[in-house]
C-alpha cells in the first residue's frame, strides 16, 4: 500500500469508517490519479479494478471524502466537476483562461491568512483549494506584440 493510500485510509478510520474494499480501490484510483478526475471517470476506473464496485458507492464514496475534508470539486471549464486530494488540507492550481491548461503547485503561502481569516471571522479554517487564473506561457506567446 503507497503511504498516499495508507494515510487517506488512516483518516477514515480515524474518523470512525471502515475502510471497505470498495473504499480502498476508489481511493487507490484517486491516488493513482494524482485526484483529478471527474465522478464518471472514476467510476469507470474503479470497475477496472473492482467490477462489483457500483457508479452510486463512488459518489456515495466521494461525498464522504468531501465532508471528511479529503476531497473538494473543481470546475474546469468542462461542466463536469473534478476531485483533487486535499490530504495535507491544501491544493494549488494555475489554471490558463485561455486553454484551460492546468499547472500544479506545492508553493504554499497560505498559513498567514487563514490565521487572520480565522482569528476575523471566528472561524476554523480546516484547508484551502487555491486557483489562480491567467495565461500560461504558450498562449501569451500567440499574443500580438
Amino acid at each position: 500500500m503507497s503511504d498516499r493510500l495508507a494515510r487517506l485510509s488512516g483518516r477514515l478510520r480515524e474518523q470512525g469508517y471502515r475502510v471497505t474494499g470498495a473504499r480502498r480501490a476508489i481511493l487507490q484510483e484517486l491516488v493513482s490519479s494524482s485526484g483529478h478526475v471527474s465522478a464518471d471517470e472514476l467510476a469507470a476506473l474503479v470497475n477496472r479494478r473492482a467490477p462489483r464496485v457500483g457508479r452510486m458507492t463512488v459518489y456515495r464514496t466521494l461525498e464522504l471524502l468531501q465532508q471528511l475534508g479529503l476531497v473538494r470539486p473543481i470546475y474546469l471549464g468542462s461542466g463536469a466537476a473534478h476531485y483533487v486530494l486535499l490530504e495535507d488540507g491544501h491544493h494549488h492550481h494555475l489554471v490558463c483562461a485561455r486553454c484551460d491548461a492546468v499547472v500544479e503547485f506545492d508553493d504554499c503561502l497560505m498559513q498567514e491568512l487563514e490565521q487572520r481569516l480565522g482569528e476575523r471571522y471566528n472561524f476554523r479554517v480546516q484547508g484551502h483549494l487555491l486557483e489562480v487564473v491567467g495565461l500560461c506561457e504558450s498562449c501569451r506567446e500567440q499574443e500580438p506584440a
